[in-house]
């Protein structure tokens, strides 16, 4: 399994960027798909994840501000970032999970991509 996470950067508080996650080696269509993302010092956490038929989740922090999306063809996963603050900050991974009622993750975290909000 191979999850290949790129779209981070530098970027200014109130900016943008879109990440883009390109999955392969499980059957893309039938697993939830999930951003995660480990600021320096802070454990993982889940922002936001999209289920089978495309509904979605959100943590609190990034509600009204990131939105995930995926395309089944492509096997592909992507998270748009709106607003960015400071706090944003982290590198970010993607990861799959089984369609059951809460996200879990599999082992394969892949390298993640690092975002940087300058205040």
């Amino acid at each position: 399994v191979q999850l290949q996470a790129s779209g981070g950067g530098l970027v200014q508080a109130g900016g943008s960027l879109r990440l883009s996650c390109v999955v392969s080696g499980i059957i893309f269509r039938n697993n939830k798909m999930g951003w995660y993302r480990q600021a320096p010092g802070k454990q993982r956490e889940l922002v936001a994840s999209i289920h089978l038929a495309g509904s979605s989740m959100y943590a609190d922090s990034v509600k009204g501000r990131f939105t995930i999306s995926r395309d089944n063809r492509k096997n592909t996963v992507a998270l748009q970032m709106n607003n960015l603050k400071p706090e944003d900050t982290a590198v970010y991974y993607c990861n799959y999970s089984p369609p059951s009622s809460t996200f879990q993750p599999s082992a394969n975290w892949g390298q993640g991509t690092l975002v940087t909000v300058s205040s």
